[in-house]
This record gives C-alpha cells, structure tokens and sequence, in this order.
C-alpha cells in the first residue's frame, strides 16, 4: 500500500469513527445519560478534526495538539469559520467539565441541542477533507 493510499484509508477511518461517535451520543442522551452523551459528541468532533488535519498531512497524538491545530491550520487560514472553532473549544470544555470534575453532568436538552450542531461540523470538516487528494472519506 503506498504512503497515500494509507493515509486515505486512516482518514476513512476516523470519519467513521465520527460517525459512530456522534451515533452513540444521539443513544446515550436518548437513554438519558447526558454526560456519556456530551463525551461521545467531543469524541466525534475529535474524530472528524484528527482526520481533516490528517487529510492536509498533519498528525497529533495529543487532544490539546488537535485542538491548536484546527485552529492554525483550518480556522486561521479562513477554511473553517472562527465561530466553528470557537464551537469546538467549548464542546472540548464542556467535556473536560463533565468528565472530569464532581457533581458536574450537561442537561439533556443541551446535549439533544449539541448533538445536531457536531453533525453539521462534521459536515464541513468533510467537505474539506473532499477538497484533498484524500477524496470524500
């Protein structure tokens, strides 16, 4: 397999991922676990970043590097709306306070409000994969 068939079959796979991530927000918030549903819709939102990034050839092993990056190298630029990385900072912090501090759980109808915004981010983030030689994932 060469080096870019490769990489287009890793940014199939986190596409996928994303996919499936923001599936089981729409369950678990249904199932009235809210604050599995918030994580699962960061997680699809970092899913669908690492493979956009990964589509223009750049590569992080850490939350906090996706995060900078989509912000250098999509939003910076003018590929993604600022108000767009301004969502994912606060979907990336709202997770963070639902994970990982007491007492702390997102309502319901926020996260059935969240979820259809993941979705359509997940929408742009693959039209820009579309616009690389990585083609639609």
């Amino acid at each position: 397999m060469s080096p870019a068939e490769g990489r287009r079959q890793a940014v199939a796979f986190w596409f996928e991922k994303a996919r499936r991530a923001l599936d089981s927000a729409r369950a678990e918030n249904a199932a009235g676990r809210a604050d599995f549903a918030m994580n699962r819709c960061y997680y699809s939102a970092f899913y669908a970043a690492t493979a956009t990034l990964l589509s223009r050839g750049h590569r992080f092993s850490k939350h906090s590097g996706v995060r900078a990056a989509l912000h250098r190298h999509l939003v910076k630029p003018g590929l993604l709306p600022i108000g767009w990385g301004q969502f994912y900072d606060k979907v990336f912090e709202d997770r963070q306070r639902s994970d990982y501090l007491d007492f702390v759980s997102p309502e319901p109808e926020d996260v059935a409000e969240l979820i259809p915004k993941v979705d359509e981010l997940l929408g742009l983030l693959h039209a820009l994969v579309a616009e690389t030689d990585e083609g639609p994932a």
